[in-house]
């Protein structure tokens, strides 16, 4: 299984620096990015869409049928529509999330950005948002782009990761720190 991850972040790393360069070439970048948030939320918001992408049983023409029509009903077309088109054709559409990412990482470090994974137990507020950006590039010294999640089961507070580090606030892992220390005192 390991060797499959593996094969995903390698196939994923050599699209998205590929799309990057073609993405900085014509000075496409900022559009190149919209399209691709655009076609992730997609993904989002179907999982009929997910499918498609994920399932090895659809035929990579079939698979690229599909994505055409959608991303043509999308207004989704340029470097990214041929893009994805081209991971379809070559039955790699199931990466496409992995290069997303992988452009995405490549943009940040492009712009000396730093990427902060938060989760929250609810969708957090412009104002939290600018707030902890402003926090953490006082801290890291950074411009930093959130990556925002929504779990509930956290109750309150935030967990978020720069790179290496994590800082977990979360009510649960308070919750959790208690539970284990109530069990050693009795």
């Amino acid at each position: 299984m390991a060797e499959d991850n593996t094969l995903v972040s390698g196939v994923a790393e050599r699209y998205a620096t590929a799309l990057f360069d073609l993405a900085l070439e014509s000075g496409a970048i900022d559009a190149v990015d919209a399209d691709l948030s655009r076609f992730l939320a997609l993904l989002n918001d179907s999982d009929d869409l997910v499918r498609l992408v994920r399932s090895p049983v659809f035929a990579a023409e079939d698979q690229l049928r599909a994505v055409s029509a959608i991303l043509a009903k999308a207004g989704i077309g340029g470097l990214v529509g041929n893009f994805i088109k081209v991971a379809a054709n070559n039955r790699r559409l199931f990466a496409v999330p992995g290069m997303i990412a992988g452009f995405r990482q490549l943009l940040a470090k492009h712009r000396g950005e730093v990427t902060a994974e938060v989760t929250s137990a609810e969708a957090l507020s412009d104002a939290q948002v600018a707030a902890l950006k402003e926090a953490l590039k006082a801290q890291i010294g950074k411009d930093v782009t959130l990556s925002s999640n929504v779990d509930p089961a956290l109750i309150g507070g935030l967990v978020v990761k720069v790179g290496s580090r994590m800082i977990d606030t979360s009510v649960r892992s308070k919750l959790n720190s208690l539970k284990i220390a109530m069990k050693e005192v009795g």
